[in-house]
């Protein structure tokens, strides 16, 4: 066999036009997926509904999602650029019949035969078919090509990887179950800048939240004036500064008149005083944590972060609340069996590295029925929670490894860091909530956007409405 009869995959060459003989031809077999559509509109900008748009679709004339015509177009393109003749060639012309729909499942066969050779210009005329997996024609049409005058052989280019994600999906998914809840009744604490009163607006125009606004009533409706922001019908208990606004939000909470606190213009220390203090009346058994939901780009699903804002450096008893605090959530937005990773540094028992060892013993606390509701295991690294390639390199068998649901931070630096980087490098969107006391808190940033507060309000109404069920 030659050398070039043997040619690695990686390397991609041409037919130079002396080379090819009419009849010849050439063909690559492709099955059309939803996100073979997706990137095809991403890129051409092509968002007509009969394409992206599943209810559309169904009501259409196919009654169901189809490709775009010129999917199978650039097929047809890959073909002859890449085999036939391949690199080198230049694309004159090409005309295209449009015979059948194609939808998501299908395999499309596209062949390109040479049909006639232009001697004096280097051109080829080519039939080009494209058939269904019944053999049936989807396009067929013809292309005129300059073809290379010389042998390329080079190596196969690298494509970086498409990631396709929809932002705020999953937040989306969630706000549309909270929607078919009764709009929660919320303590909006200090509310005197613009972000966090439209937040809680926003709130209330989606049927999340029923705010009380509580505050500085003079500065609550200058803000309002100030940005046209309508909060006529709302309640507002005025208070005489930040300090007070918490205080008195707390009351609300305790005496039942809320459901739930959502932070505004004051720090989170501030509120979270209010709460925590022996006479609010707030206070459970359990220790408050603090609870991100993260859509994630590259993850497949809603990832769970915790606790990357209230505890420190949590001892034993204190991670089995914030696990627990973090299944409750979980199962409240539909997790069925969270799956819980406990994470350290490696993957074994260490006891020089103290959170290995509180992942063992939170694991045979799960066992003995202390935490209830999820699966866990532990110590383990971030990689072997997350990738199920990192799992099976490090082979390790666990239910939980390479697609947990909820990832437990040894210490606060750790999962706010975690969190972050996942916001600042990989695109992520994060909603959270504190949980652990009478009613849930949505604690969110000063720098958070109107979607975050948005999905942090979901989040908590969906709580709200499991826990007292």
């Amino acid at each position: 066999m030659s050398s070039e009869e043997n040619a690695p995959l990686e390397f991609i060459e041409n037919r130079p036009f002396d080379d090819i003989e009419v009849g010849e031809t050439a063909e690559l077999v492709r099955t059309l997926t939803a996100q073979d559509i997706d990137a095809f509109a991403v890129v051409s900008g092509d968002v007509n509904p009969a394409h992206v748009d599943v209810e559309f679709a169904e009501g259409g004339v196919f009654h169901k999602m189809i490709a775009h015509g010129m999917w199978g177009g650039a097929l047809i393109s890959n073909v002859l650029g890449t085999q036939l003749p391949g690199p080198g060639t230049i694309y004159l012309e090409q005309s295209l019949k449009f015979l059948k729909p194609v939808g998501i499942g299908d395999t499309v066969t596209v062949r390109v035969t040479v049909a006639q050779k232009h001697a004096d210009k280097k051109r080829l005329t080519l039939a080009c078919t494209c058939t269904n997996g019944d053999g049936a024609p989807v396009i067929s049409g013809e292309a005129h090509v300059i073809a290379p005058d010389r042998k390329i052989r080079r190596p196969r280019v690298t494509m970086p990887d498409l990631v396709l994600h929809k932002h705020g999906e999953v937040h989306g998914d969630l706000l549309a179950r909270a929607q078919r809840l009764a709009p929660l009744p919320t303590a909006v604490v200090h509310p005197c800048d613009q972000a966090a009163l439209a937040g809680a607006l926003r709130a209330r125009d989606l049927g999340l939240l029923e705010p009380v606004l509580v505050g500085p009533e003079d500065r609550i409706k200058a803000v309002a004036a100030h940005n046209a922001l309508e909060i006529g019908g709302l309640t507002i208990l005025d208070a005489p500064h930040s300090h007070g606004s918490a205080d008195i939000a707390a009351s609300l909470a305790r005496d039942g008149k809320v459901q739930a606190l959502m932070k505004g213009a004051l720090h989170t220390d501030e509120i979270m005083s209010a709460v925590v203090s022996k006479s609010s009346g707030l206070r459970t058994e359990r220790r408050m944590s603090h609870v991100y939901v993260m859509d994630v780009p590259t993850y497949q699903k809603p990832l769970i972060i915790t606790d990357a804002a209230i505890n420190i450096a949590p001892d034993l008893a204190t991670k089995a609340d914030i696990i627990q605090n973090a299944i409750d959530l979980a199962l409240a937005i539909g997790i069925e069996t969270p799956k819980v990773a406990l994470l350290s540094a490696v993957e074994t028992i260490t006891p020089r590295l103290q959170s290995t060892v509180d992942a063992g013993a939170l694991c045979k606390m799960a066992d003995r029925g202390q935490i209830t509701g999820g699966l866990l295991d532990g110590p383990l690294a971030f990689d072997n929670a997350v990738s199920m390639r990192a799992m099976a390199t490090k082979h390790i068998v666990s239910p939980v490894a390479g697609q947990a649901d909820v990832l437990v931070a040894p210490d606060l630096e750790a999962a706010n860091m975690i969190a972050k980087q996942l916001m600042y490098l990989a695109g992520a969107e994060a909603a959270g909530i504190v949980l652990g006391a009478q009613v849930p808190i949505i604690l969110t940033s000063r720098a958070d956007d109107e979607r975050t507060r948005t999905a942090s309000a979901a989040i908590a109404a969906l709580f709200s409405a499991a826990h007292c069920a």
